[in-house]
């Protein structure tokens, strides 16, 4: 989850296009538009390198972990 784009807010565009494959456009609405979550039901450790990526340009990111199954009790 993206929390704050940062100062960086451009390179944070840029990685977040680079990372989902969405238009550059889109990436910008996005991060305008935070909080946002991304990147959904990603492993652990694509989800890792994908936020330390949104780091590094600058942005506050949160990994919240979901469970790998549904729990049916």
């Amino acid at each position: 989850m993206v929390l704050d784009p940062g100062p960086r807010a451009v390179e944070v565009m840029k990685v977040l296009h680079r990372l989902t494959g969405l238009s550059l456009w889109h990436s910008k609405t996005v991060i305008r538009d935070v909080p946002a979550t991304v990147l959904e039901w990603l492993p652990e450790e694509p989800a890792a390198a994908a936020a330390m990526a949104l780091r590094e340009a600058g942005a506050l990111v949160e990994v919240r972990w979901q469970p790998t199954s549904p729990s049916h009790s």
